[in-house]
């Protein structure tokens, strides 16, 4: 590009595209290939090794990872995208915020329903385009397949199968905060599925057992907001920690006995109306059926679950 032609670039980000895309890697024995992580204890101090049979991403109506065919991932129009962002647009305010977005969701006269793996345009939110005969699609299969080993003891593999996955609207925030001098984030992920499946085999993969599949699966998880960042951080000890904040308590006196705004102090219940009703703050789960082998247990909801405290610290299993 010419000096002129950068000069008209806005710096507005990274987007990220990738066309006829298949990723697959695991353990291939015979050819001297093997997928192993270790450096784990159980909490008895015996060695764990986990050994990736197969990791794959590929495009839909790969049969649980038997045939892997490209897929895209984002759209030219809707990118995967890296960026800085000013976080004054954001309600974070007089911060720069390091933004890792999927694609986004878009007007439901313009997406696509983001479960039907036969969607067509107008039909919901979603981005990204189910696969057709002759498109490879933005909806990827993903797996993973693996065995755990517990010193001695061969546990039977264990294998995690989603099939036509979309992922649009979850993002990544990232920003210093002063007051704790810790790193403070926003994280939603947004994950649909038609299939979402888990089933164990032994280790040779001859035998399995029931599968348990869930159909219509959506998950919408909301961790952080502009009132409680979720936090990041390492111990003393070298553990992971995450944590949310509890959401600071009213002053007394400041909300009315009546739990209205006329006779509470009126920025006080701004800030709890707009905190309890902002839907981007709840997380929802939906399962349009649960089943077990040939058995089905019918479907399952949880909406609007609100994460008002969290605190996840990893340990170390080694006695």
């Amino acid at each position: 590009m010419t000096e002129n032609e950068l000069s008209t670039v806005s710096g507005a980000g990274i987007g990220l595209v990738l066309e006829d895309f298949k990723f697959a890697h695991g353990t291939d024995i015979d050819n001297g290939q093997v997928f192993k992580i270790g450096g784990i204890k159980s909490t008895d101090g015996q060695d764990v090794e986990i050994v990736v049979n197969q990791l794959y991403i590929a495009g839909a109506g790969s049969n649980y990872g038997e045939t892997l065919n490209p897929v895209n991932l984002g759209r030219l129009v809707n990118p995967f995208s890296i960026d800085v962002v000013d976080g004054n647009d954001l309600g974070i305010t007089d911060k720069a915020v390091l933004s890792l977005a999927a694609p986004t969701k878009v007007a439901a006269t313009e997406g696509y329903d983001c479960m039907n793996t036969g969607a067509v345009a107008g039909s919901g939110t979603c981005s990204s385009r189910p696969m057709t005969a002759d498109f490879a699609g933005e909806r990827p299969d993903i797996g993973l397949q693996m065995n755990i080993t517990v010193g001695s003891n061969q546990s039977s593999n264990l294998n995690i199968h989603a099939q036509s996955a979309v992922i649009d609207g979850s993002y990544l925030r990232l920003w210093g905060d002063d007051e704790r001098n810790q790193l403070a984030g926003q994280f939603k992920l947004n994950f649909y599925s038609p299939e979402l499946s888990i089933n164990s085999c032994s280790q040779d993969g001859s035998t399995c057992g029931s599968r348990i599949r869930m159909s219509d699966f959506a998950l919408e998880l909301a961790l952080g907001n502009v009132y409680q960042p979720m936090f990041i951080d390492v111990d003393g000890a070298g553990n992971f920690v995450i944590e949310v904040q509890a959401i600071a308590k009213p002053a007394a006196g400041s909300i009315g006995s009546d739990g209205l705004r006329a006779s509470s102090d009126a920025a006080t219940w701004d800030f709890y109306n707009s905190y309890y009703n902002n839907p981007e703050f709840r997380s929802n789960l939906s399962i349009g059926n649960f089943s077990v082998g040939d058995r089905d247990f019918g479907s399952a909801r949880v909406e609007g679950m609100l994460v008002q405290y969290l605190h996840i610290q990893t340990q170390d299993l080694a006695p």
